[in-house]
């Protein structure tokens, strides 16, 4: 084995390892809703059982539903795959040094088990009948350019509609304008390409940024009440901060050496190598996500081991460079720690910045699931012409009415996957035969 195959599988495996552990030890946890319930753990009102059901409910869906199919697509690892299974595997481990070993040995085997087993089942997929492979990258397509939307839904759902599409409107000339214009040649005759997604992007930021400032404080909300409630919880997370910097640095370097990715929309980007505008993707979802985790974290005592997600902006930014990546990571992680309290004083002085993470998340969330039922739409219809939007539309309508839906980002993904299997099974029977035949 390949002395950099090797490095992979040795930092998957203290990332696996060390996020369950600090799961079963109610450190940190990764799944957002799983974090409120923690404390009720910990305080001994709710038992292990409850707990380890209520984990189980609300991550294995997004695992095996929108985490593994989003991976299989571009062979990164979508961080979700990892780290929302290693909060079931902490939280089913018993306690004490027992539950820690096992959830330390078994985290690290699920996390190179995911890794040697993603390319298994991306080899598998070449030896089928109809190899559908090639089509389950048309799923991620739509993401890069519907990215630079968010801000100006964002803005909308914050400011107004008129705002909304002011920021729509600038966004769509910088994307027009960079497309046109945006191939610089040199003296020496070396050009530069701006990308017209990432400078689309960054406009809509700078006017969604914009826009918060200018939302006045009225002195109704304060985090620094919170602060002062919950001092004790913060101090617990402090405590921790070592555990959490190492988790921190982790992500980083396992991010560096490409092996996962934060979002389907960096890991997308990581793909087609266009590395600065996946680190702006991150930082942006790092952006939005300071006001849930610092909030979460200061009521619940527990943090995230991603914490606010820059560490993947590290990672991403010092790609192939996995050693300095996870001593910035480390020390990003060890500074949002210590910063805790501060931050959540800071978010006061612009209560529209602090308001802005929630917005910034649903409007992600929208723009996600709408990319991927469009991407999912067209791998469908690549896989198996005249049936795929059939569907993926009536397996959308149908989750719908389910009592129990998936959520709408996992709808393209699986729809590919299944419709996939489905040509398949209807190729050997003779009820099916390929658009190209080889």
């Amino acid at each position: 084995m390949e002395t950099s195959k090797i490095l992979e599988l040795v930092v998957i495996a203290l990332l696996g390892g060390l996020c369950a552990i600090l799961s079963n030890k109610g450190i940190a946890v990764f799944n957002d809703g799983l974090r409120p319930i923690l404390p009720e753990f910990l305080e001994g009102k709710i038992g292990k059982k409850e707990l380890a059901a209520t984990s189980f409910a609300l991550s294995f869906g997004l695992v095996i539903g929108f985490g593994i199919p989003v991976s299989i697509g571009a062979s990164i690892i979508l961080v979700h795959s990892i780290l929302l299974m290693t909060d079931i595997i902490g939280s089913w481990a018993p306690e004490g040094k027992l539950g820690l070993a096992l959830s330390g040995g078994v985290g690290a085997i699920y996390g190179i088990g995911l890794v040697l087993g993603l390319q298994k089942v991306v080899d598998l997929f070449a030896m089928l009948p109809v190899n559908f492979m090639p089509s389950l990258s048309v799923v991620g397509a739509p993401i890069i350019v519907a990215f630079s939307i968010f801000p100006a839904i964002a803005i909308a759902s914050q400011h107004g509609m008129k705002k909304g599409a002011v920021a729509l409107g600038a966004t769509l000339l910088t994307l027009v304008f960079v497309k046109r214009f945006g191939t610089i040649t040199l003296d020496n005759g070396t050009a530069i390409k701006l990308s017209a997604e990432g400078m689309s992007l960054l406009v809509g930021m700078i006017f969604m940024i914009i826009f918060a400032m200018m939302v006045k404080s009225d002195g109704t909300e304060s985090n620094q009440a919170l602060v002062s409630v919950f001092l004790e919880r913060v101090n617990r997370i402090k405590k921790n901060w070592l555990w959490l910097a190492l988790t921190g640095g982790l992500v980083a370097a396992a991010t560096s050496l490409l092996i996962i990715a934060g979002d389907p929309i960096s890991l997308n980007l990581l793909k087609d190598a266009k590395f600065n505008e996946a680190a702006l993707a991150a930082f942006a979802r790092g952006i939005g996500f300071i006001p849930l985790v610092f909030s979460t974290a200061i009521v619940t005592g527990v943090y995230s081991p991603a914490g606010t997600t820059f560490a993947f902006v590290a990672g991403i930014a010092l790609h192939g460079n996995p050693a300095v990546a996870f001593v910035l990571g480390a020390l990003l992680m060890f500074v949002e720690v210590q910063l805790l309290s501060l931050v959540a004083k800071a978010l006061d002085k612009f209560p529209g910045i602090r308001d802005m993470g929630e917005h910034i998340r649903t409007a992600m969330n929208k723009v996600l699931e709408i990319a991927l039922l469009v991407g999912g739409a067209m791998a469908c219809e690549q896989i198996a012409p005249g049936i795929g939007y059939f569907w993926v539309i009536g397996l959308l309508l149908l989750n719908r009415k389910a009592k129990k839906p998936v959520v709408e980002l996992a709808v393209g993904p699986m729809a590919t996957i299944s419709l996939g299997i489905i040509v398949n099974i209807l190729y050997l029977i003779g009820l099916f035969i390929p658009v190209v035949a080889k």
